[in-house]
């Protein structure tokens, strides 16, 4: 298993949790990237919709009908590995928005450029910092939304920030 050797999903793993192009155009949708099969079930508890199917042992991954996800993000920020997101397709017409938990310090501000980030820690574009959600109203969790090339809403998944010099 190439998961279990570099910590990033093949792409037949990301083929499981990602929806649809047709879903994608509705509108914010959360992405469950989790992908071992550990006792952990957070993400359940907190969907109001059900959109998380529910669980048959705690140790399954989650399951996200997407069709019920109205992106709301709670799963996002009740996540302890920080394995979901949710994109918006919906944002413009050329750029997606990608919500994701960040935990380091500093934070960025609004407006901020960056550098967009994939699964495998390399600079795959940039991104704009839309909004930032502080981490003390929701669960510690602080919730970076980023405005990104359609293109890159299923690649970008972190962000660096770009040096003072």
């Amino acid at each position: 298993m190439v998961l279990a050797q570099n910590g990033i999903p093949t792409i037949e793993d990301l083929a499981q949790v990602r929806p649809t192009a047709e879903r994608l155009a509705k509108g914010p949708v959360a992405v469950a990237e989790c992908f071992q099969n550990i006792p952990c079930d957070p993400c359940y508890h907190t969907c109001k919709r059900q959109a998380i199917k529910p669980f048959a042992d705690i140790n399954d991954r989650p399951q996200v009908d997407h069709d019920k996800c109205n992106g709301c993000g709670m799963c996002l920020m009740r996540c302890p590995g920080l394995a979901i997101f949710v994109v918006d397709h919906t944002f413009s017409e050329t750029e997606a928005l990608v919500k994701l938990p960040y935990e380091f310090l500093p934070l960025p501000n609004e407006g901020d450029v960056v550098a967009a980030v994939s699964r495998a820690g390399k600079v795959v574009g940039e991104a704009r910092v839309e909004k930032v959600q502080s981490g003390v109203k929701l669960d510690g969790t602080n919730v970076v939304w980023l405005a990104v090339p359609k293109e890159l809403s299923m690649k970008v998944r972190h962000f660096k920030i770009r040096e003072v010099r």
